[in-house]
């Protein structure tokens, strides 16, 4: 299949959809969706993290104009990034998770390598 997936939606909505997605990725660390989602978003937030790993000012308003939040472009190229230095590739993990109980939807939970999620964070807290 040349190109990318299409998701069902036109063009400008399916990349509004993909970068609010890796914006949520990097701010939380992981997202739970649809097993083809996951997949487009691991392809966009891995070159993300490429440009975080240059840390140039060229690569910050790179990934300025592709993430829709500064703050998680500052999380990116502070905290993410630096964490994945001596790594060439392979930032995220997809999980499957069985289907959705609504309409049967492969789900799968992404994340990146050796990030564990906030929820398991706040459970070890209390």
């Amino acid at each position: 299949m040349p190109g990318t997936r299409k998701l069902g939606r036109p063009t400008a909505h399916r990349n509004s959809m993909l970068r609010g997605m890796v914006t949520y990725l990097i701010e939380n660390g992981s997202i739970e969706t649809t097993l083809t989602r996951a997949k487009e978003v691991r392809s966009l937030a891995e070159k993300m993290i490429t440009l975080g790993k240059k840390n140039t000012l060229a690569s910050r308003r790179q990934a300025l104009a592709f993430i829709t939040k500064e703050d998680a472009v500052k999380k990116l190229f502070d905290e993410v990034a630096p964490s994945f230095a001596d790594r060439t590739g392979g930032y995220t993990q997809i999980f499957k998770l069985g289907p959705r109980r609504g309409d049967g939807a492969e789900m799968a939970l992404i994340r990146f390598m050796g990030v564990e999620p906030k929820q398991a964070e706040e459970t070890e807290k209390k």
